[in-house]
């Protein structure tokens, strides 16, 4: 088990799905996502939807050509239709940098820490997620200093409401999970708390059970040392192909 060298293994590393929950509670904290995902019915019967919808976005734009990233940017727009303020740029830009914080978190967490030039790296190609919608270039903190205090000043101005709280009860504890994600969700319930930022943690009334999070992070630490790297990047490679085969059959059919 390492820390990635380079772009492309820090972006295919199918570890940090584990920070997944954690980034979605910091996106909820933005009042304007926290009701467009509350009114979405689909979430409380298939929590994990947005989820796999999120990281095909991810995948597609730091890992796909541009004919996927089209692909799903286009997705995404049309599953913004009709939800007010889904679409401003300050909603997107806040949407991309809990993907870009929290990734790197919870890459530092589990494989150990980046090098300052990769980090460097991970936040201006970050800015992808957020332009390739309908953000302008150059709304997007212009270096890691900037980024840390674009942080650091929103942290604070989060609203963790009702919506919120509903929206992450459903996440955590979901009642319709497919067999395979099930083993999954205690490690994610003990390790969410630890990912998110003490004021976050403590608006979404979730306690941090440091035993049960050692006891998680000492686990998945085993796993990805006997694992070889490719199989973590399986999730990407899956989702990539899928995707893929999706655009083929669009274009079938043009």
């Amino acid at each position: 088990m390492r820390a990635a060298r380079d772009w492309p293994e820090y972006a295919a590393d199918g570890a940090l799905v584990l920070g997944g929950a954690a980034a979605i509670l910091l996106q909820l904290g933005d009042p304007v996502v926290a009701r467009g995902v509350a009114a979405h019915s689909a979430f409380a019967r298939d929590p994990l939807r947005r989820l796999e919808h999120t990281l095909a976005y991810v995948y597609a734009v730091s890992l796909g050509d541009d004919e996927l990233e089209r692909l799903v940017a286009g997705m995404v727009d049309g599953a913004h239709s009709g939800v007010p303020g889904a679409r401003d740029a300050a909603h997107q830009i806040w949407v991309a940098a809990t993907l870009c914080w929290t990734g790197m978190r919870t890459h530092a967490l589990l494989r150990g820490a980046i090098t300052a030039e990769l980090a460097d790296e991970i936040v201006a190609r970050s800015e992808r997620l957020a332009t390739a919608l309908q953000t302008r270039p150059g709304a997007w903190p212009r270096d890691r200093t900037a980024f840390a205090d674009y942080w650091d000043a929103r942290i604070p101005a989060l609203e963790i409401g009702p919506e919120a709280r509903e929206v992450a009860g459903q996440l955590l504890h979901p009642t319709a999970l497919p067999w395979w994600a099930r083993p999954a969700m205690p490690i994610v319930r003990a390790l969410t708390p630890a990912l998110l930022p003490p004021t976050v943690r403590e608006a979404y009334g979730l306690p941090l059970r440091r035993g049960r999070a050692a006891l998680a992070l000492a686990l998945v630490r085993a796993l990805l040392a006997l694992a070889p790297r490719r199989l973590s990047e399986l999730p990407s490679r899956h989702v990539l192909e899928r995707l893929r085969r999706h655009a083929a059959r669009r274009s079938g059919k043009a």
